[in-house]
């Protein structure tokens, strides 16, 4: 099964572009499954697993504490795997045709309202050492809904000044178009004219956001970064990245954006995934009738 394992793996890098994080995801879910088929049921060879196999696993994995989500990643990473060995003619019948995803409560995503975010932004000063810098990353996450690997990976020939547009690639390397607001706009022009020019080193490439060493910026430093801003604008919430993409997205809604426009600019595949930003805003009108009118 390693041997079929790798190949699946190679085929997710060059025919399906998927990520690398993705692809070592499932690497270690293939392995796990495959160490656990050669221990407890002495099956080495793809042609042995079968569905009560598969389901034992599941139920094994389940005793020892994983997660609904977790487990669901499992399924998905062997569903996609038997799929591709019986394609390829290796496996008669897929012995994951009939298995279920478990369901999985979602969770409401947590968001700033605006003036929190207001907050955040005016607390920084620019006047210190890469001040500049680290507005403009903030700025730019809750301008265009940024994934933090998406910021990290932004580049200067795809910033378009004139049209205040980014080019992004984002997930499975898929490129798309996102609008930069001109508060974000300005904090860039303002980083990139006065303090990038002093990071550039003779190693840097064309990355918007450089380290102090002239290199581009990890998505680590830059969840440090945002986590020291959030420390000093006093706001008592988890802020993180990931946190002003919830936001973005909530207040486009809020706003009166469309959904499927809120779709594109955030680079979800599925509307579904973005359908659960119409609950965040259904939760806000509730708070808001609740405390505001009288009968609530």
């Amino acid at each position: 099964m390693e041997q079929e394992i790798e190949a699946f793996i190679r085929f997710l890098a060059v025919e399906r572009g998927l990520s690398e994080n993705y692809q070592l995801s499932t690497q270690r879910s293939l392995t796990e499954f495959t160490q656990w088929c050669t221990a407890k049921k002495k099956i080495d060879n793809p042609v042995g697993v079968t569905l009560p196999v598969i389901s034992e696993y599941l139920a094994d994995r389940k005793r020892a504490g994983l997660s609904a989500s977790s487990i669901k990643l499992i399924v998905v990473a062997l569903k996609i795997f038997f799929r591709f060995l019986a394609r390829k003619g290796i496996l008669d019948r897929d012995p994951t045709q009939g298995l279920a995803l478990p369901r999985i409560e979602r969770y409401l995503p947590e968001t700033l309202n605006e003036l929190q975010v207001e907050q955040l932004i005016e607390r920084i000063d620019t006047k210190v050492p890469l001040g500049l810098r680290d507005r403009a990353i903030v700025e730019l996450l809750y301008a265009s809904g940024l994934r933090i690997s998406e910021l990290a990976n932004a580049r200067l020939e795809n910033l378009d000044f004139e049209e205040r547009i980014l080019r992004v690639i984002g997930k499975g390397n898929k490129t798309r178009l996102v609008p930069v607001g001109h508060k974000a706009c300005d904090a860039l022009a303002a980083y990139l004219s006065i303090e990038r020019p002093k990071l550039v080193k003779r190693r840097s490439g064309n990355d918007i956001f450089l380290s102090e060493r002239g290199t581009k910026l990890t998505t680590g430093r830059i969840w440090q970064i945002v986590k020291k801003i959030s420390r000093h604008s006093g706001l008592e919430k988890n802020v993180y990245p990931h946190l002003l993409r919830h936001s973005f997205a909530t207040h486009l809604l809020s706003n009166g954006a469309d959904l499927r426009i809120i779709q594109e600019m955030l680079g979800h595949a599925d509307i579904s995934t973005t359908q659960v930003y119409t609950h965040v805003d259904q939760q806000r009108l509730k708070a808001v009738h609740r405390q505001f009118h009288p009968r609530a």
